[in-house]
């Protein structure tokens, strides 16, 4: 792999901000590497800001989703639009989260062959559709959510995590963005 984070020529602003340097420290220190995707979001700072707010909302804040389903949408979704640098880097979060290998292989596959409960089923379903077809939701997909116990603000959670994930995909497959080397490795 070369050191360059994507296939395009945009070095990370250098020195970083004092702010992201101190981030990219705590990344350091917590995950024992800096990931490649904020390397990628690096040479813009606001950018970057943007980006890890972003994420740092629709995946770490309060939620009746828990971090282990939010990887979960991340995951499946990336699966469908065929993202190599997400599915390997949530693939390992689920993993990880979930203490499960089979788990984390069976989602970057094919969702549907992984021992589910009903709540998780029905989150991928929602899931899947907004990333397929998002124009075909109504209220009877919203009200599946319901029925299996989700609440509206989760419903509105589902869809951040969907739709930040339809996103990411694009911009890392248009980019070619590359996982770090140690996502493959992790928690297998």
């Amino acid at each position: 792999m070369t050191e360059k984070p994507t296939a395009l020529d945009l070095p990370m602003v250098d020195p970083l901000p004092a702010k992201t340097q101190k981030y990219f420290d705590v990344c350091l220190e917590k995950l024992g590497m800096i990931p490649n995707v904020l390397q990628a979001y690096a040479f813009d700072a606001d950018k970057l800001n943007a980006f890890v707010g972003l994420y740092n909302d629709v995946m770490l804040a309060d939620s009746g989703l828990s971090k282990l389903e939010r990887e979960m949408i991340a995951v499946a979704v990336s699966s469908i639009n065929k993202c190599y640098y997400c599915l390997t880097a949530h693939g390992a979060a689920v993993r990880q989260l979930s203490g499960d290998p089979k788990l984390g292989e069976m989602l970057v596959m094919n969702w549907r062959v992984a021992p589910l409960d009903a709540r998780q089923k029905a989150m991928l379903e929602f899931a899947e559709l907004m990333t397929v077809a998002s124009a075909k939701i109504e209220e009877k997909q919203r009200d599946a959510l319901r029925q299996v116990g989700f609440t509206d603000r989760d419903i509105w959670d589902i869809a951040a995590t969907a739709g930040f994930f339809n996103m990411s995909n694009r911009i890392a497959s248009a980019t070619d963005m590359r996982p770090n080397d140690d996502y493959h490795a992790q928690a297998r």
